[in-house]
């Protein structure tokens, strides 16, 4: 759709400003199931400030990463072995959840995931590289001036990282919101392995924002009961 808007843009000389504001709201627009997928990993660690490192030290080498496959994404489009890999990847990161998730509940208690930054940091950075396939192909294909997208990807990170953080805290909050991220992983990994199989299997974008966005309401659509709470309801329960 984007590349639509600048094809029927009369003036082949866009003005750059204009171009970066649009590169920018694209990293935001696209960011956003970005952003609570690593916004859940960065959760798996139980401590507040090792959280805060792993999206700091993660999205700073996720931006080595982007910067590297921005430079190299004319190189990367040509083999479809790179998208088959995200695609992969997410696949089996969003298995590996609900796989610990369930033995959790059979084993009747919970345990972190992850217990390091070591084991945190590359799955950030990884993760965000895959998720960024789709986004740095799209803004290659809307300006071939690789600064302006590393520019535009430089602001994006920082968005991310606010957006994870606050992800972070709702998680906390509600019930079903860690999961609704971890299955707009996977649509984004089935998304790209269409792409590889066959292009035309691929779901409009309008359909996967209806998803996500879709996914997102039913995240946010319960909030978790506090020990305060739970403790009133007992004793409501015990009064009556």
């Amino acid at each position: 759709m984007l590349d639509q808007v600048f094809h029927a843009t009369p003036n082949v000389g866009i003005d750059t400003f204009f171009l970066l504001i649009i590169l920018v709201a694209l990293e935001a627009v696209l960011s956003a199931d970005n952003a609570i997928a690593l916004a859940a990993i960065a959760k798996s660690l139980e401590n507040p400030k090792l959280q805060r490192q792993a999206l700091n030290f993660g999205l700073i080498a996720a931006f080595v990463l982007r910067a590297l496959l921005i430079v190299t994404a004319t190189w990367v489009i040509r083999y479809w072995q790179f998208e088959l890999l995200g695609a992969l990847y997410l696949l089996w990161l969003t298995a590996k959840y609900f796989w610990d998730k369930e033995e959790e509940a059979k084993e009747g208690h919970h345990e972190p995931r992850y217990t390091s930054l070591l084991q945190v940091v590359p799955i950030i950075a990884v993760t965000d590289l895959a998720f960024s396939l789709d986004s740095v192909t799209t803004a290659i294909a809307l300006s071939k001036e690789i600064w302006l997208v590393l520019a535009g990807g430089t602001i994006g990170i920082i968005t991310l990282r606010f957006m994870a953080g606050l992800f972070i805290r709702w998680l906390d909050e509600f019930v079903y919101l860690e999961d609704a991220g971890y299955i707009t992983v996977a649509l984004v990994g089935l998304r790209l392995l269409a792409r590889v199989i066959n292009p035309d299997l691929v779901p409009p974008e309008w359909l996967m924002l209806s998803l996500i966005a879709a996914l997102f309401v039913w995240g946010f659509s319960k909030r978790t009961v506090s020990p305060l709470e739970e403790e009133l309801r007992e004793s409501q329960k015990t009064a009556d």
